[in-house]
């Protein structure tokens, strides 16, 4: 079975039990909080060690979380750790993010400028991106500077890419004229 089955699965069961136990929103800290701590090199190699047992990780998920977490988080995160699938909490993470955003209506988009976005600009790609038919009314907006855009912006969303910048302007050109040059030349054979 593949990962983002595996991950799909098992999210969708914990959306669906939070939902049931009017626990959603506090589940979703829970699984972000993991979601950073899995962010962590030593940590993630823990979780994919077939060395070390499933029942000193589980120890070790206990003295990490126990009474930060909700106790339906740790109980799912035992039983993931039972059924030996610990290595996939960060994709499970992931796609738990991902379904409560569907659920909620939350579209996530990133900005990335040469520099940095003024309040009113930043307020009016909103505006353009609410009004748009592509995403949900609701918007988390991620900024991003990358000096060697040279201006413009790219905007990235659902699987979608919207490059304005510059430098893409200027890679396109830069295409065309070597795909020009190279027909020239074999007109002129």
């Amino acid at each position: 079975m593949s990962v983002t089955r595996i991950a799909t699965r098992y999210a969708k069961s914990l959306v669906d039990l939070a939902i049931e136990q009017n626990k959603l929103d506090r589940i979703k800290e829970d699984v972000q909080a993991f979601e950073k701590a899995t962010n962590q090199r030593d940590f993630q190699m823990l979780m994919k060690s077939p060395i070390v047992k499933g029942d000193k990780k589980w120890k070790i998920l206990q003295e990490i979380f126990e009474g930060k977490f909700d106790p339906l988080t740790m109980a799912f995160m035992k039983i993931l750790v039972s059924k030996g699938r610990e290595s996939y909490l960060p994709e499970i993470a992931r796609e738990f993010n991902s379904l409560f955003k569907q659920r909620n209506e939350i579209s996530s988009v990133k900005i990335i400028t040469a520099k940095k976005l003024s309040d009113a600009a930043l307020e009016a790609i909103k505006s353009k991106l609410v009004g748009s038919s592509n995403t949900y009314k609701n918007i988390e907006i991620e900024t991003e500077v990358q000096e060697d855009l040279l201006g413009g912006f790219v905007i990235e969303f659902d699987d979608r890419l919207y490059d304005s910048s510059v430098k893409h302007k200027l890679e396109k050109l830069r295409k065309e004229f070597k795909d020009n040059l190279y027909k020239s030349m074999i007109i002129a054979d």
